[in-house]
Order: structure tokens, then C-alpha cells, then sequence
């Protein structure tokens, strides 16, 4: 499996450390979830601000949000299907996360920051592979499959 990600940090608040974290719970979220070709996502760390932006100018939502992901494979109203050369990588998309909704959710929560930042970038990550939580049944499905990766990783709920 090779999976590249690339990581923007916008905001100077992600450590080198919490970085290698991340990409490391990606990695193995992508072996559990069978992604074996040569794959490329992005990852992105913004204030609310940016994301409250975002939110509002792709999802007519004008507050901040916790995470935002653009699956570049969710085929919608008026795009159409990529076509991929047999050497260009797999693009899986974009992830953003606000780094400051993480740290208020993780105090929320009562759990740590490197957790919430986990969470996000497997929920995010998910949404990339197509899951959704449109439904009821949808809803369930991911937050089973988001407990059971970050349980397995080592990032569960405590």
C-alpha cells in the first residue's frame, strides 16, 4: 500500500509529533479499509475563520465546523467521473480540520486533543472512501467503523 498525504498547517499549532500521529492512524486506517493502490490525500489544519468560510462558500452553512472533507471521487450533480492514467496515484481528496473546534470539542469531551484530532482525521478520511451519515443507518455504520479503527489503533475514548 502506499499512501501519500500531504499536511498544511495554516495555524502553526500542529506539532511535528501530532503530525506523525496523524498520518500514522491514517495509514493504518487505510490498510483496514483495504486502500492498496497507490493513494494521495491532503490534510489541512485552519482557525475557524477559514473553515466558517469554507463551510459557507461549498455547504451554505455559515458557521465553523469541526472537519470538512472534498472526496475527489463523490460523483454529483454536474461533475464527472475521473479517469485515471495506470501511473497517476489514486486521489483520494482534501480534509480540514479547525484546529481550534478540535481543542474546544476535546475539552467537551473530556479527552485529549490528540484524540480529537484523531477522530476528525479518520472521520474525514471515511467521508474520502464514501461513507456518510446522511441516514440513520449511514450514521451508524461510520461511527461503528470510525470506534472500531481508532479502538484498534490505540485511540479510544477514555
Amino acid at each position: 500500500m502506499m499512501l501519500e498525504i500531504d499536511m498544511i498547517d495554516e495555524t502553526s499549532e500542529i506539532s511535528t509529533e501530532k503530525w506523525t500521529e496523524i498520518k500514522e492512524l491514517l495509514l493504518f486506517a487505510a490498510k483496514s479499509e483495504s486502500v492498496v493502490e497507490k493513494a494521495e490525500l491532503s490534510v489541512t489544519f485552519v482557525d475557524n475563520e477559514k473553515i466558517k468560510e469554507i463551510n459557507r462558500d461549498y455547504r451554505n452553512k455559515d458557521q465553523a465546523t469541526d472537519v470538512i472533507s472534498f472526496a475527489m471521487e463523490e460523483i454529483g450533480e454536474g461533475e464527472i467521473e475521473i479517469i485515471y492514467d495506470d501511473e497517476a496515484p489514486r486521489v483520494l481528496g482534501d480534509i480540514i480540520i479547525s484546529v481550534p473546534k478540535a481543542m474546544e470539542q476535546a475539552e467537551e469531551y473530556g479527552h485529549s486533543f490528540k484524540r480529537e484530532l484523531g477522530f476528525l482525521a479518520l472521520h474525514g478520511f471515511l467521508h474520502l472512501l464514501g461513507y456518510d451519515h446522511e441516514t440513520e443507518e449511514q450514521e451508524k455504520e461510520m461511527f461503528q467503523k470510525q470506534k472500531e479503527i481508532l479502538d484498534a489503533y490505540g485511540l479510544s475514548r477514555t
